[in-house]
């Protein structure tokens, strides 16, 4: 990500990433050591987008967002405005009621967080993005704040009676982000 967004000119295309992690706690630049409440075999690393510690693992749907904001005619708060929307639409077509809250990025289903985003803007380009829980064992969340935020519950999809699996979420997920950036099939190769 870091190579692409570099590299890339006015008209390098932008990128959408699909992918899952192996088991990973991954730590943003303003990340506090101290919101690792517990080592363990899953290890930790510090990465270059913003906010605190979150956990990757298989069964959840990551992706990144290699975007040209200049281009797209957006800001930062537009793009994460719509990366939220995006993931609250989708979850609107399983009827799972999801919101976001102010100043604590992602979507929460009730009280718990059911997708992370966090993001490097580099150059007014993106690169990181979001993930979202599908299908996940969610106890390695236990040895830390996600997030940065002691006591936060997190969810997944299944927990929520959807039965689709990540590809198919993923899929759908795409879509909505593409919708709320403002792609047209013009836009799309």
């Amino acid at each position: 990500m870091k190579n692409f967004t570099a590299q890339r000119g006015p008209e390098t295309p932008d990128e959408i990433w699909l992918l899952q992690h192996p088991p990973v706690y991954t730590q943003g630049l303003a990340g506090k050591p101290e919101h690792l409440l517990q080592t363990s075999d899953i290890p930790l690393v510090q990465i270059d987008r913003g906010g605190q510690i979150t956990y990757h693992g298989p069964g959840q749907i990551v992706i990144y967002l290699l975007l040209d904001l200049k281009r797209l005619g957006i800001g930062v708060k537009v793009l994460v405005h719509g990366m939220e929307q995006a993931l609250i639409d989708l979850l609107a077509e399983y009827d799972i009621s999801a919101q976001r809250r102010e100043k604590a990025p992602g979507v929460y289903v009730n009280s718990a967080k059911i997708a992370a985003l966090g993001l490097r803007i580099k150059n007014n380009c993106s690169y990181h993005g979001l993930c979202l829980n599908v299908d996940m064992d969610i106890t390695p969340y236990a040895n830390i704040n996600p997030c940065g935020y002691a006591g936060l519950q997190v969810t997944q999809t299944r927990d929520h009676g959807i039965a689709a699996d990540a590809d198919t979420l993923a899929e759908a997920l795409v879509g909505h982000l593409l919708l709320q950036l403002g792609y047209t099939e013009k836009h799309i190769n």
